[in-house]
């Protein structure tokens, strides 16, 4: 399978005449359908992953996704001003056009990464690792696809349609949401953490004391480890139980949450 990169960042992965001229034949059409779904396209069999550098305005970067997993890290070897972007992509069509995937920095401080999968039977996958300098806030905003992230001691924003979201070693305030997938914050010392999902369970562990701690699942448990501190805590399931073991104090200013509408919900010190 053959792979053509463009200028304008676009890679494609061609199918040969023969497969093309099979796929008019009825039978034919079939038997391309089989083979297909057989086996699913998977971004971490991509043994020649691309490498960018994309020049960012200011500190502050949103990563826009339509359908890609994403790992978000942040390194002090990074060049200020600087995104490194490295892709992996494997794709599939047994009768359409070409799979591709496209990536840009717009408006100077936005890394839009799109991939284009139709057809009869399609099946692709991509994966994009993002490395930013230390001192950058990051907003994600991806539409299918889980997200991890690590290292972060500014401002981190995940929101994603479908897919887990993992965040770790991060002292910056987070605000996490995904439509369907499991959240987890674990190791980390942010003094603000949102986090929320519709189909899903969430588990925090906080390393420091926090100001903040909001966290709902429409379907899932919710778990939060915390360390000794007294804490004002407001809980709420509408089917499962509620142990809450940390010391409570109505006038704290360490505020805690958590909600669900199906699910336990844990609320501990730290052993």
């Amino acid at each position: 399978m053959a792979r053509t990169p463009t200028r304008s960042g676009t890679r494609t992965r061609t199918r040969g005449a023969s497969r093309t001229r099979a796929a008019a034949v009825g039978g034919a059409v079939i038997a391309i359908v089989l083979g297909a779904t057989a086996c699913g396209a998977s971004a971490g069999d991509d043994k020649e992953p691309e490498q960018r550098s994309f020049a960012l305005q200011g500190r502050t970067l949103t990563v826009d996704s339509d359908d890609s997993a994403l790992d978000l890290v942040v390194s002090d070897s990074a060049k200020a001003g600087e995104v490194q972007v490295t892709r992996w992509f494997q794709g599939h069509v047994a009768v359409g056009g070409d799979p591709k995937v496209t990536w840009a920095m717009e408006d100077d401080d936005r890394l839009v990464l799109r991939m284009k999968c139709s057809g009869v039977i399609a099946d692709c996958s991509a994966r994009h690792r993002i490395v930013v300098p230390r001192g950058t806030a990051v907003k994600v905003e991806d539409g299918d696809g889980r997200v991890t992230a690590r290292g972060f001691e500014e401002a981190l924003s995940i929101r994603t349609a479908d897919g887990s979201v993992r965040v770790n070693d991060s002292s910056g305030p987070l605000d996490l949401r995904s439509g369907d997938g499991s959240i987890r914050a674990v190791g980390v010392d942010a003094r603000s953490v949102r986090a929320r999902t519709e189909d899903g369970s969430v588990r925090l562990e906080l390393g420091s004391v926090p100001d903040l701690v909001d966290s709902r699942s429409q379907d899932g448990s919710v778990s939060i480890v915390l360390p000794r501190a007294a804490y004002r805590v407001t809980t709420g399931s509408g089917d499962g139980s509620v142990d809450v073991d940390v010391p409570r104090d109505d006038t704290s200013a360490h505020q805690v949450s958590a909600h669900t509408g199906d699910g336990k919900i844990t609320v501990r010190t730290a052993n």
